[in-house]
């Protein structure tokens, strides 16, 4: 199995909580239809998908099999940040709902992060937002490769530590199950 760094896989379930806090704050159609997830619920549910994949790309799960791993994607957002496809899908959908200032205001992102985070973070907030903003601008260069290009660059450069609260509850018992990964 390919092992990733620690961090990465935090830095997958902090995305997964951002798109959460946005999808909530959007609210409508967009809103998640199940609740937060912790970080252990997240590993259990991201380790079923990738194992439903696995057998899907094996043939040892009919195609049928598509489904629930389009249910487990959506649940846990899983690529929601840095597939275009995704972050269009997304936006169409919060344009066709009236929008939101978070998707184009710097300041009005920083209001998804929790107070705690907020006094933090200090002026490093202005970084996170940027990064997030970047990925939501992913979606419209998608059909020329260079500005596309340009534009994942800009997000990958951006690529903020970790920051979120829920980790600070949840990394303990999550590095205690490293296994899972």
């Amino acid at each position: 199995m390919h092992e990733r760094p620690i961090d990465t896989l935090l830095e997958e379930y902090q995305d997964y909580v951002m798109a959460d806090r946005l999808r909530r704050t959007l609210g409508g159609r967009v809103k998640p239809s199940s609740r937060l997830l912790n970080l252990q619920d997240y590993a259990r549910i991201r380790l079923e998908r990738q194992d439903l994949a696995l057998k899907l790309v094996r043939k040892q799960i009919p195609l049928a099999g598509l489904g629930r791993i389009d249910e487990l994607t959506e649940q846990i957002n899983y690529g929601f940040w840095r597939n275009p496809g995704e972050v269009a899908a997304f936006l169409r959908a919060a344009l066709r709902q009236g929008g939101h200032p978070a998707l184009s205001q710097p300041k009005a992102f920083e209001g998804l992060l929790s107070p705690l985070e907020h006094s933090r973070l200090g002026q490093a907030r202005g970084k996170i937002s940027s990064y997030y903003q970047n990925c939501l601008k992913l979606a419209a260069p998608i059909m020329d490769p260079l500005v596309f290009e340009h534009a994942y660059a800009k997000v990958e450069a951006g690529q903020p530590g970790l920051f979120i609260d829920e980790l600070t509850d949840d990394a303990g018992a999550f590095l205690n199950n490293l296994e899972l990964f």
